[in-house]
């Protein structure tokens, strides 16, 4: 995928086909082209008569750069072969949103007009976005619909519940245009995690003091978030154990929301048996109060004592249990990087461990990260969380099939 900053895609961007039908959601597309541009993608939009209705041409011609199309019988196109040209000529189609009717069409082979067409004639993926009243998502027609598209193989992102249009809440909203902006960039992915399950700790954890008061820390949780989103990216399901950040999780992560240390590592050992991996991220507090109050302790102008004991260590307690998953951990120092990281690998038995300046780090949107495996250092100059988490799992997957090899033959 190619990134730039202007937005405009390079020869080697991926194409997609983006595709309205009629609905009010039609509006979040507009800002679904917007982002998928951002993200280094080429995007041509078709639109129905009634998509039509909700937002014009002018808006997405403006956005893409490129003219939109509505007709079948488009004479701009020499060969009157709209259908066959635009599906040829792209990697993916996506239709957000994907009313009821147009479901209807697809489900049933139906093509009546340029974008159904479009859809029973491609050579390239399928992935709609439904919007409807929530009676008509609910509707077994629709659900039958659906099941019949999955099994023909098309990717169906969301809906989500909410508030809808008509006044009433439930099931049918169309997912918001970054969630789905992030589906497709997410679809577009190499899938070397695939089938595999990824467990990762992210975040701070809070250690009571009394009822309102607490030892923490500073840690934003941007880079184990990060990572799940690589993971997911790469195809892993994804149980993502969180303390408490201001974040949005990736909608196709599994999130578990934790406040202590201790809350954590229940979390981690009702999940680590089904793992394949553990990433651990979490800037997990290494000591906690002996004892908490129920109550606030009321102020006064004496000294209190605070009396700390150690938490459990929760990425050794993984790495050594009789059949741990492949264990990752990051090691956040503020002096002597190279020397205290290597050091927590190999004390931990760890077969990979990433290791960033703390002062650097932590709340930033970009970090250097050096990699530490049993071949020695690799650094990874500056660049965002994101980018950093994509290159952690790269560097990770060769070195997973090898220990996954080097146990097979030990049992």
């Amino acid at each position: 995928m190619i990134r730039l900053e202007t937005g405009r895609p390079t020869p080697e961007a991926r194409r997609v086909l983006l595709g309205l039908t009629g609905g009010v959601a039609a509006y979040k597309a507009a800002e679904l082209a917007r982002l998928l541009i951002s993200d280094g993608l080429e995007v041509q939009a078709v639109m129905t008569a009634s998509a039509c209705r909700f937002v014009g041409t002018a808006t997405l011609q403006a956005l893409t750069g490129r003219p939109v199309f509505t007709e079948l019988w488009d004479a701009s196109v020499a060969n009157n072969m709209a259908h066959i040209d635009l599906s040829r000529n792209v990697d993916a189609i996506v239709i957000a949103p994907a009313s009821a009717d147009f479901i209807a069409k697809v489900a049933h082979g139906r093509a009546d007009d340029l974008l159904s067409t479009l859809c029973l004639a491609r050579a390239c993926p399928l992935l709609i976005a439904p919007s409807m009243n929530r009676q008509m998502w609910e509707n077994p027609a629709t659900q039958r619909n659906l099941r019949t598209l999955r099994r023909d193989g098309v990717t169906v992102l969301g809906p989500a519940s909410g508030v809808q249009a008509c006044g009433e809440t439930g099931m049918g909203r169309m997912l918001e245009a970054h969630e789905l902006a992030e589906a497709v960039h997410v679809f577009f992915q190499p899938k070397p995690l695939e089938a595999k399950r990824v467990l990762i700790t992210a975040g701070p954890t809070f250690e009571a003091i009394d009822a309102v008061r607490g030892i923490t820390n500073s840690s934003s949780g941007k880079m184990g978030y990060a990572v799940a989103r690589a993971a997911v990216e790469a195809g892993a399901e994804v149980i993502l154990i969180s303390g408490p950040v201001c974040l949005e999780a990736p909608p196709a992560a599994r999130l578990v929301r934790v406040t202590s240390a201790q809350d954590m590592l229940v979390a981690v050992k009702n999940e680590t048996p089904h793992a394949d991996f553990f990433i651990s991220v979490a800037a997990v507090a290494d000591y906690r109060p002996k004892s908490a109050s129920e109550h606030k302790t009321k102020k006064n102008d004496r000294n209190i004592m605070l009396e700390l004991v150690p938490n459990p260590d929760i990425l050794e307690y993984v790495a050594n249990l009789p059949d741990p998953p492949f264990c990752i951990g990051f090691a956040a120092e503020t002096q002597n990087l190279e020397e205290n990281a290597e050091a927590k690998r190999r004390r931990k038995k760890l077969p990979l461990l990433a290791a960033n300046l703390a002062q650097e780090a932590i709340g930033a949107e970009e970090v250097a990260l050096t990699l530490f495996d049993d071949s020695g250092k690799h650094p990874l100059p500056k660049s965002s969380k994101i980018e950093q988490a994509r290159r952690l799992i790269e560097h990770a997957v060769p070195l997973y099939d090898k220990w996954q090899n080097f146990n097979s033959c030990k049992k």
